[in-house]
């Protein structure tokens, strides 16, 4: 089975950095019908930033008001999905590379059952320059 690309929107969040944060946040979305695809958290000076990719941004972006989150801009990210193998993402990067894209992050990891995802970034001015390179959804 080829690999899938999807470009996605993604809005980030700054939470407290502490433990049980990401517990009540995802329970809150959870609980407002908010279904992510993705989701990735970080350090980022005395707080946390997580960068929340849902399947449905009005879905989110409702929940958000109701909960008095403040949801960054929305923003472009990739998602991939594919049966695991050695080497799966070079293909992806090595296309990316070839149009001259710089990845800015990338988070990989096997879901098992033989099948593996990643996500990432690249600089806005490069979102559609990428989806066309990828052939993204």
């Amino acid at each position: 089975m080829l690999d899938t690309v999807r470009r996605l929107d993604y809005f980030a969040l700054a939470i407290a950095d502490r433990p049980g944060e990401g517990a009540r946040l995802v329970a809150a979305l959870k609980d407002n019908g908010v279904n992510l695809l993705a989701f990735s958290g970080f350090p980022a000076g005395r707080k946390a930033q997580v960068d929340l990719v849902p399947e449905d941004p009005g879905a989110l972006r409702a929940a958000a008001k109701k909960l008095k989150l403040a949801l960054g801009a929305q923003k472009t990210c990739f998602v991939i999905q594919g049966d695991d193998r050695v080497g799966a993402l070079a293909d992806t990067l090595q296309k990316l590379a070839d149009a001259k894209i710089n990845v800015t992050a990338i988070q990989a990891v096997t879901a098992g059952m033989g099948r593996y995802g990643a996500i990432f970034w690249v600089k806005p001015r490069d979102a559609a320059k990428a989806a066309k390179a990828l052939g993204a959804s």
